[in-house]
């Protein structure tokens, strides 16, 4: 047979869902493991957003809807913008997604031609590389060092900026390090793009996960220029703990929008007509989940946090949003767990799961070497199990 695409062959699956799959298969299988894997909420759906499923299903809301979205759900954004965000959009500037994950593979199909070139900061979420490339696009990473609090160094963001250079990506409050980028840097990067006339793609789905007080505004609320040049993504997966349901939404420039609403109409269609209408009811529905959500985070990562400073060999700083802790695990490599050497961070997150049954997520999967990424979305007492397993098996290590 002849060979796959060079696209295809060039992409590696999630590794934050492998690390996950395995840590399922474990628990199916009988094996008590804790994991610190995949970045899902560990609370419920929230009744009344079920609820709402359930009666659009009872009333036959079970067929096609516009490719793009319904117009309700379509209407239900926007509020949800000018509510929170002071951000004012049109529901034809809207396109309803399957989730955030499509929001982004549609973005970059809409902006890039073969050998575009997207900035974005390092660490960095394994899927935005690979959806650059499955785009035909080139990722171009700008690094950030834990040593400078995975701090963004704006002058290194305009000096990675190339006659290729479409777009800027950025992710805010991010994942994995869970640092937040202030509106002095966003002005920043919305002045660097203005100057180079580049694209600017805004993941904001932690958005509702900030910490100590601090507060980002919506990149497109920076400037009617940064609005222009803008595709504002977001969803419901992380705030209202609706992961399997997957509704995720892009707003953007109309002319963008219908480029995409037509791409959609023939990748995949709509989304999932009940989860739509389930996501009505979670924007404009009461938010006391997700506040009580938020401050649960808010608590776990401190003691998370406190759990690590008291082990020896890992370090870490505390995150600032999200629900990630990225820890410095460099002083380990080179050790022995088991009879296994480990080599780097994926040898060392295999033997952690395999000797003491915690999954984490190995940082090279983020373009992070030495490093492992927690997800503290998981009940408090499985977080201190968990703590309590990996300090036994550092202790362990020879």
């Amino acid at each position: 047979m002849k060979a796959l695409s060079k696209r295809a062959q060039q992409v590696t699956g999630s590794m934050t869902l492998e690390i996950d799959a395995k840590a399922k298969a474990m628990k199916a299988a009988g094996v008590d493991v804790i994991s610190f894997g995949a970045g899902e909420p560990d609370y419920p759906t929230p009744a009344h957003i079920c609820a709402a499923a359930e009666e659009a299903m009872a009333k036959g809301q079970t067929k096609y809807t516009p490719a793009g979205g319904t117009a309700q759900l379509k209407e239900a954004v926007c509020r949800k913008l000018l509510r929170r965000n002071g951000l004012t959009y049109r529901p034809e500037q809207i396109v309803i997604t399957n989730g955030a994950k499509q929001a982004l593979h549609n973005a970059f199909c809409m902006l890039l031609d073969e050998g575009d070139q997207v900035i974005l900061p390092a660490p960095c979420w394994v899927s935005y590389t690979e959806l650059i490339r499955m785009s035909g696009g080139e990722p171009v990473l700008v690094p950030r060092r834990r040593e400078d609090g995975f701090r963004l160094d704006v002058n290194a963001v305009e000096r990675a900026v190339t006659e290729k250079t479409k777009a800027i990506l950025i992710n805010n409050p991010d994942n994995p390090c869970g640092q937040v980028l202030e509106e002095d840097t966003l002005r920043a990067l919305a002045a660097i793009a203005e100057k180079y006339d580049l694209y600017l793609i805004a993941d904001e789905i932690y958005e509702e996960f900030m910490y100590d007080g601090l507060q980002a505004p919506a990149l497109p609320s920076i400037s009617e220029d940064a609005y222009n040049r803008t595709i504002l993504v977001n969803g419901l997966s992380k705030s209202y703990s609706m992961t399997g349901w997957r509704v995720g939404y892009a707003a953007m420039p109309p002319q963008v929008a219908k480029k995409m609403g037509a791409w959609q109409s023939h990748a995949t269609g709509n989304v999932n007509s009940v989860a739509q209408a389930a996501s009505i009811a979670a924007l404009d529905g009461p938010q006391d989940t997700l506040h009580e959500m938020v401050a649960a985070f808010d608590q776990r990562r401190r003691d998370m946090a406190a759990r690590i400073a008291q082990m020896p060999l890992i370090e870490c700083l505390t995150p600032q949003g999200a629900f990630y802790i990225m820890a410095d695990i460099s002083a380990m490599l080179g050790k022995t767990a088991g009879g296994r050497v480990l080599t780097d961070s994926f040898a060392f997150t295999e033997a952690l799961l395999e000797q003491a049954h915690v999954a984490v997520v190995p940082g090279d999967a983020f373009f992070a070497p030495g490093m492992i990424r927690f997800s503290y979305a998981l009940p408090s007492e499985a977080l201190q199990e968990g703590m309590d397993r990996l300090q036994r098996f550092i202790e362990s290590l020879q």
